[in-house]
């Protein structure tokens, strides 16, 4: 508790959380990967995933107000099979996030994020699956997709799995931003409440910490959104993928004791 309440880690925490806002508000997402992955590289992962959850509420609540009325009840109805099916994989998630062992879970998350960057990179050519149309907008496909992503962003912080599916639903890019914000500030606002009844908030001087960090988390957030339309996707991706690849390679390496 003494590392977390130094000023050299509350310096870096709030630097973390202002970098990823910016990262977030500039792609429509980021945050919760880039925030989680590197505040894991400096504390225990499990208290990353704790201390990020309300810095992510206060992150996607501000990009929620970017959709219109009519746009938050169109998507509440195309994409709700896919958000009340991640909320209960994510409470599943969060049960067993405390029995996770700390080494083989910055490899896995070190892993899960190289496999995202993978699969969003365009230099080199990847086997692709096709969307299949219409049938992934069914309720089958989203309850498949939701209950899975949701137990490992429960437990991980990672929803790149969500991200990529809603990726793939023809969204414009605003409209994608808002979107992906209104599941996750869904997903985060029952995570609040779930961490509190299971205990993960060791104390209520995290829970103050985490608190405080939603200021730096709105104000990167309105850095990104002030940037987006000035910056190409060509370069949103480079910086988004470029920052993800070092997150993931140094998790990795330091799984396994390299770094």
């Amino acid at each position: 508790m003494t590392v977390l309440l130094s000023v050299e880690f509350l310096g870096l925490f709030a630097l973390i959380v202002v970098v990823s806002g910016a990262v977030n508000g500039l792609s429509g997402f980021g945050f919760a990967v880039v925030g989680t992955m590197a505040l894991a590289t400096v504390v225990d992962p499990a208290m990353a995933v704790v201390l990020m959850i309300i810095p992510m509420v206060a992150a996607n609540a501000m990009l929620v107000g970017e959709l219109s009325a009519d746009e938050l009840r169109t998507c509440g109805r195309r994409f709700g099979p896919l958000v009340a099916s991640a909320l209960v994989g994510t409470v599943v998630g969060m049960i067993v996030l405390d029995a996770l062992p700390d080494r083989p879970l910055r490899i896995g998350l070190g892993l899960i994020t190289l496999g995202f960057v993978a699969s969003q990179q365009r230099a080199v050519l990847l086997p692709h699956i096709g969307t299949g149309g219409s049938t992934l907008d069914g309720r089958p496909a989203q309850i498949a997709v939701g209950s899975v992503s949701g137990v490992l962003f429960g437990a991980t912080n990672v929803g790149v799995q969500l991200v990529a599916y809603l990726r793939s639903r023809d969204l414009s890019h605003g409209l994608f931003v808002g979107v992906v914000a209104l599941v996750f500030l869904g997903i985060n606002v029952l995570r609040v409440g779930a961490a509190g009844v299971l205990d993960l908030y060791p104390s209520l001087t995290v829970v103050g910490i985490s608190v405080l960090a939603s200021v730096p988390a709105v104000g990167g957030v309105a850095i990104g959104s002030r940037l987006r339309s000035r910056v190409t996707t060509p370069v949103r991706r480079r910086v988004v993928l470029g920052l993800l690849t070092v997150i993931g390679l140094r998790l990795v390496l330091g799984g396994l004791g390299i770094a």
